[in-house]
């Protein structure tokens, strides 16, 4: 998802976007270390993920305060 697309987003569904996210990173590192997964890098764009919703979440607590 696009930096721009999160930004729009109200907080509560980036907070639930990001337990989503971190549960099938959850699950794909599981997978990794079973050896199930192929595409190993969607690890990588999980992780990215996961930080560009804690970015945008910190953001728009952060417009909240002022």
């Amino acid at each position: 998802m696009k930096f721009k697309e999160m930004s729009k987003k109200s907080r509560a569904e980036i907070k639930q976007l990001l337990t989503d996210v971190r549960a099938e990173l959850f699950t794909l590192r599981f997978q990794n270390r079973t050896g199930q997964l192929d595409k190993t890098h969607k690890i990588k764009e999980l992780r990215r993920e996961v930080a560009k919703l804690l970015t945008v979440l910190q953001i728009t607590e952060n417009e909240g305060e002022n």
